[in-house]
């Protein structure tokens, strides 16, 4: 998953792919007793029907879910809803991520409840979907794990409300700042579905950050603030197809 899937360890014994993390990706979530009866379980009917009409309404409102959608079928990698959009029960851990083997998004349903929510990881996932489709990302490669995590967080999750927020905020450098943000999140999402050390996750970010940290593509600008950046990157889509 990417929340990626690592790279294959040369011993074979202690892969992580992230999955443990997704248990309905290989069938493995069944409801308990103690989940029914305190209310966190038994109601996954409901809160996938919930889930899906808010992936609906951001995939046919939000601006960057549709420059993403556009940019995504500019090259040749068309999305559909009902083929590769799903709500799923997740660990508590994730909000959500990309399954390369089967080219899906996920979208976790008992954590990812609000329309607000759902759009920030339909776009953050799309990017990794659009990697995946345009740049042939490896995401059993460490490194081009690293990368497209950069991209997402750099492109959509790191504004300075979410870094004041987070404590990564200075008013002194907002440029180094939103680095520092950036950083901490594709180091978090590599620690999270890796069987890697923080310092090789700190490594692997550190090698590539400075081209991926460049590369804007396909939104073209670092949304830092509310729908403004939004509208102005939906607004630049047509003049690379994407809109």
């Amino acid at each position: 998953m990417s929340k990626g899937k690592s790279e294959e360890s040369q011993s074979g014994e202690n892969d992580n792919y992230g999955y443990e993390l997704f248990p309905e990706r290989k069938g493995e979530f069944t409801p308990t007793v103690t989940g029914v009866l305190t209310g966190n379980q038994g109601r996954e009917g409901i809160e996938r029907l919930k889930c899906e009409r808010n992936v609906y309404k951001c995939f046919t409102t939000s601006k960057l879910v549709k420059l993403m959608a556009g940019a995504l079928k500019a090259s040749g990698c068309d999305i559909d809803l009902r083929r590769h959009v799903v709500c799923e029960v997740c660990n508590s851990r994730v909000s959500g991520g990309y399954d390369p083997e089967t080219n899906q998004i996920v979208i976790c349903q008992n954590n990812s409840r609000s329309e607000g929510v759902v759009q920030g990881i339909m776009t953050h996932e799309m990017i990794h979907m659009f990697d995946y489709c345009n740049n042939k990302v490896d995401f059993k490669n460490i490194d081009h794990l690293a990368c497209t995590e950069i991209r997402a967080a750099n492109l959509t999750h790191c504004s300075l409300t979410s870094s004041i927020l987070q404590g990564d905020v200075s008013p002194f450098d907002i440029k180094a700042n939103h680095k520092i943000c950036v950083k901490r999140k594709a180091i978090t999402s590599i620690i999270a579905v890796r069987n890697v050390s923080v310092d090789e996750a700190i490594a692997a970010v550190e090698r590539v950050f400075p081209k991926c940290y460049n590369d804007l593509e396909p939104i073209g600008r670092r949304i830092k603030g509310g729908g403004a950046d939004a509208k102005r990157a939906y607004a630049e889509g047509f003049l690379y197809g994407y809109v």
